[in-house]
Order: C-alpha cells, then structure tokens, then sequence
C-alpha cells in the first residue's frame, strides 16, 4: 500500500501542477494545449533538443539521490550544492597539479571527487554526531564556503588568462558521447547506475534496512543495540561522495571548466526532486527528468508564444507543494488511524 502511494502522491501533484498552470496561461490568453505541445516540443522534440534536456537531468539525478539517501536516514543534508562544487574543485585541482590525461585522469578525477564531496559531508556529520549542531545550518553553511573556494580557484590559483576562470580540460578527459549523432555524454549513464544501486542498496541490503530504520525510529534503533552514530555518519558520507561524483561528471562531461555560477541551483533542486520522489532513488531518477523538462522546455516557450519562463518555474514549485502537502496528509491520515486503534483497544481492555 505504501509504495502505491508512493506512486500516486507524486503523480497526482504532476497532473495538478500541470492543470493549474494551464489555467493560468488561459488566463493570461495563452492556450494551455499550444502551450505545453511547444514546451515539450522544447525538450524532445527532435534527438538535439533531447540530448540537451538529458544533459540538464544528469547533475539533477545526482544531486536528488545525495538527498534522498541522507533524509532516508533521518538526517537532513543540504550541503548537496557545495558537495556538488567541491567535487568539481578537487578534479579540476588534481588534474592542474598532476597534468594527467586520458581514460586514467578521468577515472582518477571521478575517484577524488567522490573522496571530496564525502569529505565535506562528513563536517556537519561529525558536527551534529559530536557537538550536537543542526547539520541543516551547517550544511548551508558549508555550500557557501565550498563557493568561495570555488571562486579563489577560478579567479587566482587555475585563473586561464584575463577572464575569472580555469582552463578549459584537455580533450582526453571530456567524457565521450553515447553516440555521434546524439550528444549525450556517458554521466548519464553513470546516474542512472548509481540510481540503481542506490535503489538495491536502500531497499534489498541490511545496511539499507539499518538506515531506513534510524530514519524512522531513532530511539526503537538505538534501544535495539544498532551502531547509529556509525550509519548516520556513514549516511553523510555517502551522500556527499555521489553530490561529489556529479560535481566532477558535470565538469568532464559538460561545463569542461569553472566558473562563476558552476553548480548553481543543483542542490536545493536536488533537495526538491527527493522530496517529491518520496525519498525514492528510481522516483528522484524521474522527476529529475521532468524537472529538466520543465527548464529546457521553458525557453521554447517564452521564444515559440511568448509565455515567461517563470511558468514553468511556478509549475516546479506547485509540483513541490501539492506533493509535500499530499504526503502530509497521507501521514496525518495514518497517524490518525492508529490513534483510534489504540484508544479502541485501551477500551476494550478496560471493559474487560
């Protein structure tokens, strides 16, 4: 029952978003059909406007499985954009120092940038695991030092001439494409992978099982003897190594340097697309499509009719309330039911 409804909350926030922005755009004169076929249109309607709609999902998808893995197990990172950054930081800094080339700097780029994004999640893990500090507060916080960081890397130790950032990579380190004639770079498949796995791992391992259970039940978790400072830290990790992986995947595969702005809007979008995903990695995997659909279509919109960008922008944000608000009435539903439950019984006990 429960993954039903896992699937009909997010799919009836869709339908919804999508009806009440086709009011909308009625409203303002603009007919709701024309509108979406040109949106959509936008996003696939032939295999170039595909491939870029694919290449906007990519560090969606990783930044929504970092979430989705960490709030699974009851703990609240949304250091996701700063992982996401610093992951790119420690490749582009590994591949300066060493001038290493070839199928060996792309695998020696994506390895330190998992190790670099882990390692920035393990901060507000130790933090909140030792000090007792909202990893929420730190985890912001976090993201703009990863920035500034960033910024000093682009603008004075890689700076690349007179313009504020780094060298563009060597052409043996840009990921290859699935095909010539459609230009979409292997990180794809590298996301839906670690979706995969993420999805076996949560969902058919015990170390998944131990993590869903101090999610749902800290104190049942810790009175039944689990090891729970070791998966909550072990959960910040994990999801700062794949935030970190798609750091480095955007990097070779489409930004090929830094930059200002690198990164930006990934990991609070990331945060969204898990909420709405109901915490699933193959539904993150989803909305992180139908997200990029939402961006990439929007501007054939506005070019095509004349409708904002913004629209689309409202209709991401109506997708996110109607399916917070749908779940948390499903939950207060539940918790309802089973405080009757438990008033019954007491009845039926003290009848007897």
């Amino acid at each position: 029952m429960k993954k039903i409804e896992g699937l009909i909350i997010p799919l009836i926030a869709v339908l919804l978003a999508f009806l009440v922005g086709g009011i909308i755009m009625a409203e303002l004169g603009t007919n709701p059909f024309t509108a979406y076929a040109a949106l959509f249109m936008g996003a696939f309607g032939s295999s170039s406007m595909l491939a870029q709609t694919l290449a906007l999902t990519c560090p969606l998808m990783f930044t929504s499985l970092a979430a989705a893995f960490a709030y699974k197990c009851g703990v609240f990172n949304l250091g996701g954009e700063g992982q996401f950054i610093m992951g790119a930081v420690a490749a582009v800094t590994l591949l300066e120092l060493t001038g290493i080339k070839g199928t060996a700097g792309i695998i020696c780029a994506l390895l330190v940038s998992v190790i670099a994004g882990g390692v920035w999640a393990l901060i507000p893990g130790i933090l909140k695991i030792r000090r007792g500090l909202n990893e929420m507060i730190v985890s912001i916080m976090l993201n703009y030092i990863a920035t500034l960081i960033m910024s000093l890397v682009y603008t004075n130790i890689f700076r690349d001439g007179s313009i504020p950032q780094t060298a563009e990579i060597d052409g043996s380190l840009k990921l290859p494409f699935l095909s010539a004639g459609f230009r979409v770079h292997y990180g794809i498949i590298i996301a839906l992978i670690v979706g995969l796995l993420l999805y076996y791992i949560m969902f058919h391992t015990s170390y998944g099982f131990k993590v869903r259970a101090v999610g749902n039940n800290l104190t049942a978790t810790k009175i039944n003897g689990f090891r729970v400072n070791f998966i909550m830290l072990s959960a910040f990790v994990l999801s700062g190594a794949i935030a970190g992986l798609g750091g480095s995947t955007e990097l070779l595969g489409k930004q090929f340097r830094l930059q200002s702005g690198f990164g930006s809007g990934f990991g609070f979008d990331g945060v969204a697309i898990a909420l709405i995903a109901e915490l699933n990695p193959i539904g993150a995997l989803v909305i992180s499509f139908l997200f990029a659909v939402l961006r990439k279509g929007s501007i054939a919109l506005q070019v095509s009719i004349g409708v904002p960008t913004a629209i689309a922008e409202m209709i991401q944000a109506l997708i996110i309330i109607f399916a917070v608000g749908g779940t948390a009435i499903v939950k207060r539903k539940s918790l309802s039911g089973k405080r009757e439950k438990r008033i019954l019984r007491k009845e039926k006990e003290a009848a007897v």
